[in-house]
């Protein structure tokens, strides 16, 4: 399912990244910061894969808009871990490219679909 669809793929593949962030951050006893960037990191992938079921245009505007602000949060996060010294600046660097990809393709998808020129809903198959 959405196997094509890089939103799907990248956001997906971005919420396993950040449960072995989450993994790593366990280890180190960072436990309220773990919940959080693991909520809203992999909040991000479960928002667009709904979305992907939309009943409707404004539907699948909520669910890609609340992917967008999940994606925001997150970016947060991680810049609070890097800042603090939690993670390193090479795996920070990595993970926030990847935060930031993400947020700029939820904001084209929403500004898009908002302004009526995205035609059709994504292919569910």
């Amino acid at each position: 399912m959405n196997e094509d669809n890089p939103i799907v793929v990248k956001s997906k593949a971005f919420a396993l990244r950040i449960i072995k962030l989450n993994d790593y951050l366990v280890t180190k006893k960072l436990f309220t910061l773990a919940d959080q960037v693991s909520r809203s990191g992999t909040s991000v992938g479960a928002n667009v894969r709904e979305a992907t079921a939309a009943q409707s245009r404004s539907d699948f505007l909520a669910k890609m808009y609340i992917a967008f602000k999940e994606a925001v949060e997150t970016e947060y996060w991680l810049e609070l871990l890097h800042e603090s010294g939690k993670i390193e600046s090479s795996h920070f660097e990595s993970i926030v490219a990847d935060c930031r990809e993400l947020i700029r393709m939820l904001s084209s998808i929403t500004k898009s679909t908002k302004d009526g020129t995205q035609k059709r809903l994504p292919d569910n198959s």
